[in-house]
């Protein structure tokens, strides 16, 4: 069986020729060197956004590598490569046929911690352009900015490709079959500066898997509404995180393992469904110790918005829970990492060590939230499950105190608020009102005769 073209896709500040040593593997296991297409793209000037660098990736399949508008290809991403290839997917859906075997090389699916670094003045001194001109030491803002924790670029993303109705990322052919890959290690030397943990130097492991589920918390609705809170199920067939044991984010592009190569020939050669599950029951079998240690993190990224869909910017949220023997407490651990979106803090992303936290010995699980309007004439409100009165629960400042009850999410078989090594994406709903709730309000009424 002739074999697709393959197209490899750097990430950022970074060039093509660091898919060198990838390209030398595969032509040694037969693959065409002369079918194997190495992409460059500018992320270095502030002007150019990761849905510019899809759109000149699909003119340069065209005009530079001769790809016709219904041929099929394979890819191998890394880092944010992986957000291009997905921004380029989602803009027609025939592309999904075109695009065969994807294959994530530390991928940054939802973005990385040092994104917001790098849009600093000591970020571009490191990482931005070198060269002397207009634009000397320029660290590319936009595509940072879509790189960042909890970015709206990587929000709207998810769902556009992981959480529709229709897989986007399925187990027959009329989708792409799709393998991420980590580094189960941090950088060493003087990078390990930037180091954080749960991730391989740049790309967090909760945060390279395409296994996304979305939980809208709907507090304009009454406590009786069903579906107040609704939980999105896995549209995508099981895309979990392999590791890769020690590698880290650059040494699994410059100096891959053999039983990474191995894997990633034998998934360029998955033709179906059956071979698809075939393959990851093999690779969970050779990397399970691996995984197992690994500190299991999750990811969750919150967005609060009124029932207009405005953004919510001044809130805190925490957890609660109680553990068999004790007493309702917070759980600390889930708001020690978090990081507000820059450019719109309604967004936060929330890393969490659930070995830290050990959901399994909670037997009951509530969310607290607290949200600001910063104003005495308009508060936000909602109904949740312990204010007997809706209405009486903000203070003068406008500022509204709500708890909700997530036990269900403890127990339940199939949906679970605590998954390892994946990004849930929550969703709170308020409304938002003139003060006070019952009466004349401060913000309009009419003038007396």
């Amino acid at each position: 069986m002739a074999r697709r073209p393959i197209i490899m896709i750097h990430g950022y500040s970074d060039q093509g020729k660091s898919f060198h040593t990838w390209v030398d593997r595969l032509s040694q296991l037969g693959y065409d060197a002369t079918r194997i297409h190495v992409c460059s793209y500018e992320t270095l000037t502030n002007e150019v956004t990761i849905a510019d660098i899809a759109e000149g990736f699909d003119r340069a399949l065209r005009e530079r590598i001769g790809l016709n508008g219904d041929e099929e290809f394979d890819a191998i991403v890394h880092s944010t490569g992986m957000l291009v290839i997905r921004s380029w997917l989602t803009v027609f859906a025939r592309r999904q046929k075109r695009l065969k075997h994807l294959i994530g090389l530390a991928p940054a699916s939802f973005g990385s911690p040092l994104a917001h670094k790098g849009r600093s003045w000591l970020g571009g001194i490191f990482k931005g352009r070198k060269q002397f001109g207009p634009d000397f030491l320029e660290a590319g803002d936009l595509v940072l900015d879509g790189l960042e924790l909890g970015s709206r670029f990587t929000w709207d993303l998810a769902h556009k490709d992981l959480l529709g109705e229709a897989p986007f990322y399925g187990a027959d052919k009329d989708t792409p079959y799709v393998f991420t890959f980590c580094g189960t290690q941090a950088y060493g030397g003087i990078k390990k500066l930037i180091n954080e943990p749960g991730t391989d130097g740049t790309v967090r492991w909760a945060g390279c898997a395409l296994n996304t589920r979305k939980i809208v918390m709907d507090l304009t609705k009454f406590r009786e509404d069903q579906e107040r809170i609704a939980i999105t199920g896995w549209s995508n067939v099981d895309i979990p995180l392999i590791p890769v044991d020690g590698a880290d984010h650059g040494s699994i592009l410059q100096n891959p393992s053999a039983e990474l190569v191995s894997l990633v020939h034998a998934a360029l050669s998955v033709e179906s469904g059956p071979e698809l599950a075939l393959w990851y029951e093999e690779a969970a079998r050779k990397t399970e110790t691996v995984k197992e240690r690994l500190a299991p993190w999750q990811q969750f990224v919150i967005r609060v918005t009124d029932e207009r869909g405005d953004a919510i910017t001044d809130y805190y949220i925490q957890l609660e829970g109680k553990r068999s023997g004790g007493s309702i407490e917070e759980i600390q651990q889930f708001d020690v990492d978090v990081h507000p979106y820059s450019s719109d803090p309604s967004l936060r992303n929330f890393h969490v060590d659930l070995s830290v936290i050990e959901p399994d010995t909670l037997e009951s699980l509530s969310l607290r939230l607290i949200a600001s309007s910063g104003s005495p004439l308009v508060a936000y409100h909602g109904f949740d499950d312990e204010s007997g009165d809706e209405l009486q629960v903000y203070d003068v400042e406008g500022t509204w105190h709500a708890v909700i009850d997530l036990s269900g999410l403890l127990t339940d078989a199939q949906v679970k608020f605590f998954y390892p090594f994946t990004t849930t994406l929550v969703e709170l709903r308020l409304n938002r009102e003139p003060l006070p709730l019952v009466g004349p309000n401060k913000v309009c009424w009419f003038d007396k005769d």
